[in-house]
């Protein structure tokens, strides 16, 4: 099998200041590309670039907050300036507040779904257009085992990346005649801030590193569905096909 070369590709991560987005970047800075490293703090995103400096890839960091469609414009526009076109996008920025829908918190279901499901759609809309150009370029949608159903105290973000898994696949049959590849990712519990909060059970949980070592397999691979840890993607698949009876059921357990 041919594996994808990264070597002097412009790639754009986004969530780049910690976690998962932060173990990406410092394995793709080993490839020799040209590394633009997007997220909300600008602090964070230098720090991480002064530690890459000696890894062999051009970087840029830029503060982008992807709920801004003027400020995603704003920044692809300098990566092109600098970099030239992007190659590789890794859409992974993310935000998660668990709330109770009978609390109805309407303002933070607006934030997860500006920036887990329009900061992914406003990246889409501006790099489709030279992708499609050169009928070349590869898209990775960071989703979220999640999506598996409707998971009590977390629908807004269940029902976020729903969303994306959703909008990914239909991105991916239609951009197949481009030449322009798309490939989900959909984590398990991964030791992240987001993660730091919860007060649930997180089994099979992992270090962002070994998450973003997945990830870049896949990646080389041109994997298009990338599910991880393989315990809960299983487990994520039985939920998903279980009776609506049986589920509504047990649903309740998960989040006490």
């Amino acid at each position: 099998m041919v594996m994808m070369e990264f070597k002097g590709k412009t790639v754009l991560v986004t969530g780049a200041s910690s976690g998962i987005g932060a173990g990406l970047c410092r394995r793709l800075a080993r490839e020799g590309v040209k590394l633009a490293m997007l997220a909300r703090r600008e602090e964070n995103l230098l720090r991480l670039a002064d530690e890459l400096k000696g890894f062999g890839s051009e970087l840029l960091p830029l503060r982008c907050d992807v709920s801004s469609r003027d400020e995603i414009k704003s920044a692809c526009a300098e990566i092109k300036s600098r970099f030239g076109p992007v190659d590789v996008a890794v859409l992974n920025a993310a935000v998660s507040y668990g709330s109770r829908l009978c609390d109805y918190d309407l303002e933070a279901a607006r934030q997860i779904f500006d920036v887990n499901v329009f900061g992914i759609l406003h990246f889409i809309g501006e790099l489709l257009p030279d992708f499609k150009a050169r009928k070349s370029g590869l898209i990775v949608g960071v989703s979220s085992l999640a999506d598996a159903r409707g998971f009590p105290r977390n629908g807004f973000y269940s029902a976020s990346k729903t969303a994306v898994t959703s909008l990914l696949e239909s991105l991916r049959v239609e951009m197949k005649a481009h030449g322009i590849t798309v490939i989900t990712v959909r984590p398990g519990f991964v030791r992240t801030e987001m993660t730091e909060k919860n007060t649930i059970p997180m089994p099979f949980i992992m270090s962002p590193e070994k998450a973003a070592a997945i990830i870049f397999r896949g990646m080389k691979n041109e994997k298009r569905m990338i599910s991880f840890p393989w315990p809960s993607a299983l487990g994520a698949r039985a939920i998903r096909v279980m009776p609506r009876f049986l589920y509504e059921t047990i649903a309740p357990k998960f989040r006490k």
